[in-house]
């Protein structure tokens, strides 16, 4: 099965959960057992799997990483976001998760995100379906 591309608008800063539609890509595909690949191709944006159950997580990450990757002035990338790229560094572009039965097997308060830290923007994601 080729990968399947989903498109989002971000907002400036935010975690988006995708957990539905990378589960959608697991049913459509017809695989019983295997892996899913998210991926994401851009280098201010990230995949993350975390808390899906309390808002209050998602603000205190990301409380966390300004905190944690404030910008500085001796930065010298000229598009002036380097705290967003090492965000990204920080949190990984994708994710593996194994699915058992057609179901991927997160723990019940997870979530699959995608991360951004630059936007807002136009971003992409790809979900691949590895059976087996």
């Amino acid at each position: 099965m080729q990968a399947k591309r989903f498109t989002i608008r971000t907002p400036r800063e935010g975690f988006i959960n995708i957990t539905r539609n990378v589960q959608q890509v697991i049913a459509e595909s017809g695989a019983k057992s295997g892996v899913v690949v998210v991926w994401c191709p851009h280098t201010t944006a990230g995949i993350t799997v975390n808390e899906n159950a309390d808002p209050d997580v998602v603000t205190d990450m990301l409380y966390g990483l300004d905190k944690a990757y404030p910008d500085r002035p001796e930065f010298r990338h000229a598009e002036g976001n380097s705290t967003a790229h090492l965000k990204s560094s920080a949190m990984g572009v994708s994710k593996t998760i194994p699915f058992e039965d057609g179901k991927m097997l997160l723990g019940i308060w997870q979530g699959i995100y995608f991360c951004e830290f630059d936007g807002p923007r136009t971003r992409h994601y790809d979900v691949k379906v590895i059976e087996g």
